[in-house]
Order: C-alpha cells, then structure tokens, then sequence
C-alpha cells in the first residue's frame, strides 16, 4: 500500500477550487447553480495578447526558455514597474512563474526553514496559511476586524513579532475582503517591519483593481531600505484576464531571485514559452483592456453592494478593491433556514449551495468565521440573480 506523506495529510484542498468543483458538478447535472466562488474574471483574455500567443506559436517560440523568463519579459516586467510605480528594478530582480501562486511558493521554499514564523493578518486568501505550513515554519495569525476596513495596525504587528519572526505576508488589495491599505498606513506596518531583521512578502495580484479614491501602493518604494528587505509578487491573472495562462512574477533582491531559480528549475523547469510571449504583449500594449474591466468590476461593486445590504442580518465594509464582497453572515447562526441547522459558515454556505445553489465560500477557509465571500466577477444579471436566490433562502430563517 502506497503510504501518504504526513506533509500531504497536513495540507487541505483549496476552499475555492473545491466550492467551484462541486458548483461544477451540480451544473453537469442539469441544476442551474449561480457560482461565486471562484477569483476568476469572466472577461476573455484581450485580443492582443491572445494574437502574441499565436504569433509566438507561428515563430516556433515553443521550446525551453531561460528558467527565470526569457530577457524580453523581464525587462518588459521592469518597465512597467518604473512607469506605474516609480520602482527601479533590474532583470537579475525577477523570475517568472507559473501563476502568482507558484511565485510565492518558491518565495516561501527559498527563504523559510523549519519554526521560522511568517505572521499573515485574518482574513487571508486560503492559500497562505498551507503554504507556510509546507515548508515547516509556522503561520502566526493576526485576526483583524470589519470596523478596522480588516487592516492590521501597527500595535497589532508590533505584539506579534517574536525572535523566530522571518516574514510578514501582505495582500493589499485584499482577496477576500476587498480592503486596501493607504499609503501612509503601509508605512506605519513597514517602518515597524524595518525594526526587525524580517522580510515583507508584499502580494500585490490585484493593484489594477482599485476603486475611488483607494490606491495601490507598492510596498518596496516606501523606504530606500525597503528594496533589500520587500518582496513583490503580482502576475497577469486578474488585471488582463489570464487565469489559465499562468503567468506570475516575483521581484526580490538577487541573491532571493537566483535561490528561486535554482529550486524552479529542478521544480518545473521553466514557464510556459507561449504565455511568456502572451504576458510581454499584455504589459506592453494597449491598457484600454483593463480600464475597461475596472470599470465594469466596479458598476458590478456597486450593484452588489446595494443588493446584498437590502437583506436583513448581512453587514460588509465597502471593498476598495479586488472583485469580493466579503460579509458577516453570524446573525444567521443557530437559525434553522428550509429545514438545515446552520451553527458555523461552513454549514451556511453548504446548505446555500445545497438548497439555493447559490456558490459562496465558507469564511473559515479565510481565517475569519462568521463570514462568507462572493467574488462577483461575473454578469450583473448572474448577481442579481444569486443575490436574489440568497435572499429568498435567507428570508425561510
């Protein structure tokens, strides 16, 4: 019998791949499911980028590339840091991954060692904590509130901090709250982190969605000394529509960068040639694309958030940023809705998928109980909808 590693046995599938893989499996089945579960714009991948894709394709660029990226992206990647951040980067500062996601794994594999600590504020994307986990140092967990917008305050930070602390993990704009750190409160956090000899991983997927007045901000321009002790992760996911190409980078001092290639070489090897062509149109071409997105994700902010307050019990900080509407659904708890006991998140967004096939995750997967989250990157008439369905379920109670 093949035995299981207790590394594997430790880590739990992703909440939100396993709430879509379920909605899926109710929709092959014939039952109209109305799925937010998933941090996926519905928007396809802009032409341009798709026709760099094929011409990629058509000039052969389809074999093994540099491990950390071919020379064009990379310097393509820096450029756009000096043009919308003001950062100053070098080529030998980046690698590309597979996916966001793989970027910060290879981060956390190439500068943690076992009972080192990384402290990440609550709620957090379900991925952090497992991630952390995988590489034996420990998640230090600081819970934040809904009357603090879920930001960590620098007294927060402060009183987590101990001699095994070795990273601070950050996500600003936040999946799943939707919260954005301003400015000056990113200097306060980073002005305590430089008090210590920790790193900040500065997750940074979602900094071209932003709404009103709320801005993104990168971390590793704060302070000069900022630059040897950041972190920056991002990728193409979100802002240019690109899930399925998996394209994500990593921005690090070189001694971090060349440490992450050397464990993605023996890992994956390099990223997808073809994506890698696909992202160096995205980033240098036309951005009417992503305008375009932003200004639709935030007439859908709205409509949610005027929906979703309309139902009794359901309360929300306005989300600044991201596509997530994450709101407190513990009035509901040890009510009895259509027949089902509801005592915790997990049990509230089963039964709402069960009975009203409606698709939001569970808050506990966040690190935040008594909460649920709706990502809403899909049509206003597939929220409008849900919303309604959720309303009418929530009104048996």
């Amino acid at each position: 019998m093949i035995r299981i590693s207790s590394l594997a046995s430790s880590v739990l599938p992703s909440a939100t791949l396993a709430a879509g893989a379920k909605a899926r499996q109710m929709k092959a089945s014939g039952i109209k499911v109305f799925d937010f579960s998933l941090g996926e714009p519905d928007f396809p991948t802009p032409p341009h980028i798709c026709a760099a894709a094929e011409k990629a394709i058509a000039a052969g660029h389809t074999h093994y590339t540099p491990v950390n990226g071919i020379p064009e992206l990379k310097s393509a990647i820096c450029r756009w840091y000096k043009k919308y951040h003001g950062f100053d980067c070098t080529p030998d500062m980046v690698i590309v991954s597979n996916g966001a996601k793989h970027s910060i794994h290879n981060t956390l594999a190439a500068s943690l060692n076992p009972g080192d600590e990384v402290i990440i504020p609550a709620p957090y994307w379900v991925s952090y904590s497992d991630l952390v986990q995988m590489t034996g140092a420990k998640a230090v967990v600081v819970p934040t509130t809904a009357a603090s917008g879920f930001k960590m305050s620098p007294a927060q930070l402060k009183s987590a901090i101990t001699p095994k602390t070795r990273m601070l993990m950050i996500n600003s704009p936040s999946n799943p709250t939707g919260s954005v750190y301003s400015r000056e409160e990113l200097i306060a956090i980073a002005d305590v982190m430089l008090g210590t000899n920790a790193t900040i991983l500065s997750d940074e997927i979602y900094e071209q969605l932003t709404y009103g007045d709320a801005k993104p901000t990168c971390i590793a321009t704060l302070r000069p000394e900022l630059r040897e002790r950041t972190i920056t992760i991002s990728g193409a996911s979100k802002s240019y529509a690109m899930t399925g190409w998996r394209m994500g980078w990593t921005v690090a001092p070189k001694p971090l960068i060349d440490a992450m290639g050397n464990i993605q070489s023996q890992e994956t090897s390099c990223p997808s040639s073809v994506s890698q062509y696909a992202l160096l149109a995205a980033l240098d071409g036309p951005q009417e694309c992503v305008a375009e997105m932003r200004k639709e994700f935030l007439a859908r902010r709205d409509l949610v958030c005027e929906k979703l307050r309309r139902i009794p019990g359901i309360t929300f900080p306005t989300p600044e940023g991201a596509f997530y509407a994450f709101f407190d659904i513990s009035a509901y708890f040890g009510k009895t809705i259509g027949g089902v006991a509801i005592k915790d998140s997990l049990e509230f967004c089963k039964a709402c998928l069960e009975t009203a096939h409606v698709n939001l995750v569970t808050g506990s997967a966040f690190g935040a109980e008594g909460y649920a989250r709706m990502s809403y990157a899909n049509s206003r008439e597939e929220l409008e909808g849900g919303i309604a369905a959720l309303a009418a379920w929530l009104g048996k109670a």
